[in-house]
């Protein structure tokens, strides 16, 4: 946060997090005390796990169009960001894509059409490619790629901030 108040002179009004863990109870508790001593007003907290246990089918012979969504409960949500586009009246890949489960263990005031609209977009970030259909979102995608890169780090050297050294 401070890194980004330097940059930018004030705090974000908001602030997302997506995880591919479940955010455990001393992390949630850090997390909205940060967010409180900067006055950070509106936060979402979003769980993402690797696999769904849950498929969607549609009639056809295609997998579900890429962007559909379905409300579980109220806190979670499945979204397949890859699927049948209808633009090329198929499915561009080879196996039956799997949703992603998006699961909010902190949602203010953002709606879930947002939220999920906001996760799509995301999913087309990617410059460094031409595939219009990552499966995840650029936020957690580079930050695994980044994670594979820092994992060689010799412990004790500080690795730079900044993303550019990791492209």
């Amino acid at each position: 946060m401070a890194a980004y108040k330097r940059e930018h002179f004030n705090f974000p009004a908001r602030l997302v997090i997506r995880k591919s863990s479940r955010f455990h109870e001393d992390e949630l508790e850090g997390l909205n005390a940060a967010l409180d001593e900067v006055g950070v007003s509106m936060a979402d907290f979003i769980w993402m796990p690797r696999r769904s246990p849950i498929k969607l089918v549609r009639q056809g012979d295609y997998p579900p169009l890429r962007g559909t969504a379905m409300r579980i409960d109220h806190e979670t949500s499945l979204l397949y960001t890859r699927g049948s586009v209808d633009f090329f009246a198929t499915y561009p890949g080879m196996y039956v894509p799997n949703p992603l489960i998006l699961r909010c263990q902190r949602r203010d005031r953002t709606e879930w059409d947002a939220l999920l609209h906001e996760t799509m977009a995301l999913t087309k970030m990617n410059w460094n490619n031409t595939q219009f259909d990552g499966a995840l979102p650029i936020t957690m995608r580079a930050a695994r790629q980044v994670g594979e890169i820092l994992k060689y780090v010799p412990e004790g050297l500080d690795a730079d901030p900044r993303y550019r050294f990791y492209m």
